[in-house]
């Protein structure tokens, strides 16, 4: 028990002494405990200066998580020899009441619908090698008012004004690199800005991974901005086009876009490979293709499943903004982002995420975060 937390020395310089040991008076009685983890849940598991009134103190102290889950993955996760990969992804936690700091509605891709909660947006480091995230930087989601504003219901509708076809006299062609990004988009970005400032190039970073929710063009323009490049997945029904090229390759044409890609009939050229196994053919291709609603070509990569009796078949599309990744680590490093899906799995389960019942700004962060930090703890600690 005390080699486990031994683990947590590297934190000394950045938390005091006094909230080292609350700390580790919180971290034996979470070991120990069963029922639900709330701050009086956790005082009665603890031992000797480890009251509900010790615990309470902890839970409004401010403390520098960035920091120390930096620290705890350096001195103990890091391998020098491995490529990690950036992963984003939100988690949303049900809660019910009305004084929660950051209490709003919020999508659950669990339930499939809206639910009241608290959001957390998390990046965290994947491991190519062992396949295992490392969450680093986890921020409460506060809706703004224009989010706020656009999920409600508009009271009236404006009928759209007819105008005749062909473009409108006077108008100018758009610069697609020059987006208004969102306050989403803007949170994450600045997310993402302390981070590779906090790691100090200590890691290079080249991929954001991000899901389907982020497979537009300014989330991609986002990411370039802070000189990584996305990795993420296009709608099942994106047109996408071949680039226009003229049959004279001594010529020169003003067309841009060729050839819409039909997905059920997707030319052999671009196959890289083809399996099956239990009478499904899985069938990979990778090309360059254009997005009208994006300012620079993607790289493509198409999954098509057929069912060989039934002859069903469906397909997903995966992009990158970097044109020389291959097909292969593609679709590998999208897989890897479910690994943060596994942190938030196991701190709903196993270390009570969503059993706090804190309302504070403050113990709501400090409630949240150390059931990430004991996620790692455990992990680190069994290896």
């Amino acid at each position: 028990m005390f080699d486990i937390l031994s683990l947590l020395q590297c934190l000394l310089p950045q938390i005091n002494a006094t909230t080292m040991r609350q700390l580790n008076q919180i971290i034996l009685a979470m070991l120990a405990m069963s029922g639900r983890v709330s701050m009086l849940g956790i005082s009665r598991w603890t031992g000797g200066g480890g009251s509900y009134r010790t615990i309470l103190r902890f839970f409004h102290t401010v403390i520098p998580w960035a920091t120390l889950f930096w620290l705890f993955f350096r001195k103990h996760l890091f391998r020098a020899n491995e490529v990690y990969l950036l992963a984003g992804d939100e988690v949303v936690i049900s809660k019910s009441g009305k004084q929660t700091y950051g209490l709003d509605r919020f999508f659950s891709s669990l339930v499939s619908k809206p639910i009241l909660g608290l959001s957390f947006f998390t990046l965290s480091l994947v491991s190519v090698e062992r396949r295992h995230s490392f969450p680093i930087q986890i921020e409460q989601v506060i809706k703004s008012d224009v989010e706020k504003s656009s999920g409600s219901p508009k009271t009236e509708i404006k009928p759209k004004e007819k105008r005749g076809r062909g473009r409108p006299k006077g108008s100018k062609n758009k610069n697609k690199t020059e987006v208004i990004l969102t306050s989403e988009l803007l949170r994450i970005k600045k997310m993402i800005n302390e981070l590779v400032k906090l790691i100090a190039n200590f890691i290079p970073l080249t991929y954001l991974v991000l899901d389907g929710h982020f497979g537009n063009n300014n989330a991609l323009q986002m990411v370039r901005q802070v000189n990584l490049h996305i990795i993420s997945k296009l709608r099942h029904d994106s047109a996408l086009y071949v680039p226009y090229q003229h049959h004279d390759s001594n010529s020169r044409s003003r067309r841009k876009y060729g050839d819409k890609i039909d997905y059920c009939n997707i030319p052999d050229k671009y196959l890289c490979k083809s399996t099956i196994e239990d009478d499904i053919k899985t069938d990979i291709y990778q090309c360059t293709l254009l997005h009208k609603e994006f300012a620079q070509a993607l790289n493509i990569v198409i999954l098509v499943k057929t069912n060989l009796k039934t002859n069903a078949h469906s397909h997903v599309i995966l992009f990158s903004s970097d044109l020389k990744l291959s097909s292969e680590k593609i679709i590998d490093y999208y897989k890897l982002r479910f690994q943060i899906e596994f942190n938030f799995r196991d701190a709903k389960q196993f270390w009570g995420l969503e059993d706090f019942i804190n309302i504070g700004q403050t113990a709501v962060t400090n409630a949240a975060k150390t059931r990430i930090l004991y996620g790692e703890f455990i992990s680190s600690s069994s290896r």
